[in-house]
């Protein structure tokens, strides 16, 4: 014997919960953003070991630009670039302009190079 079909009211249920469940991140997205940021970013005393690292300075600005992304104002559904994604774009072509080579080493501003 097969299941009774369903309600309209429940079809409606699920599409609209199936819709607003598409139109949110995945629960644990942006903490798990923020963390590889935080275990990539580099800090002042890591940056003198690893300043010729151009793919680490990338690494360090695409997880900077996830966790833009994933902010709970910029929703994956809005149509219009939000503040949020502004800042994950322009992060993303730093990391860009990182891996291809563009971007190089500024120097320390302490050690006049």
């Amino acid at each position: 014997m097969s299941a009774p079909p369903a309600s309209a009211a429940a079809r409606n249920s699920t599409v609209r919960e199936s819709a607003a469940a598409m139109s949110q991140w995945p629960e644990g997205s942006l903490d798990a953003a923020q963390a590889l940021h935080r275990l990539l970013a580099i800090g002042d005393r890591q940056w003198h070991a690893l300043k010729g690292q151009p793919q680490r300075r990338a690494a360090e600005q695409l997880a900077a630009a996830l966790v833009q992304l994933l902010d709970s104002a910029n929703s994956p559904a809005s149509p219009t670039a939000t503040p949020a994604r502004e800042a994950a774009t322009e992060l993303t072509a730093h990391a860009l302009a990182w891996l291809q080579g563009e971007l190089r080493d500024p120097g320390c501003p302490q050690h006049g190079r």
